[in-house]
């Protein structure tokens, strides 16, 4: 199975966070899976390590070198990702989530024909069975 990692699972695998599930880690330690990350999450993660509420403790280049390290492919940005995201489907209650990251993200995971694994709650709203809820 090929899985695009939500930026915040890359980070919590990297770091051994308890926030990440055994269902997650279990998907991600499996040597019959991919697992990609994106050219999305390196620039989100330069954006965070630039905020004053930033509590990452490495930098983005580390945060690169995490990824390649631990045996993750690169996923880079494609117009067609970017295009992608515009035609995201809500199909939940209330306001669509306007997070361009993610919403990138989930485009990205359905061009390629990904999972797209997040612990997001507003994720799965997106009609789109590529999502893995951990």
């Amino acid at each position: 199975m090929n899985i695009l990692l939500d930026t915040h699972i890359a980070i919590w695998a990297m770091v051994d966070d308890n926030r990440l599930n055994q269902k997650a880690r279990d998907l991600i330690l499996d040597s019959g899976n991919n697992i990609y990350y994106s050219s999305l999450s390196v620039l989100e993660v330069n954006l965070k390590t630039k905020s004053r509420h930033n509590n990452l403790t490495f930098s983005t280049e580390e945060f690169n070198d995490m990824c390649l390290n631990s045996g993750y492919i690169h996923l880079p940005l494609k117009a067609e990702h970017i295009i992608g995201a515009n035609c995201l489907e809500w199909i939940g209650e209330g306001m669509e989530h306007q997070d361009p990251f993610d919403r990138m993200l989930l485009a990205q995971a359905i061009e390629e024909k990904m999972h797209f694994m997040t612990s997001d709650s507003k994720i799965p709203n997106f009609k789109q069975r590529c999502v893995i809820s951990v």
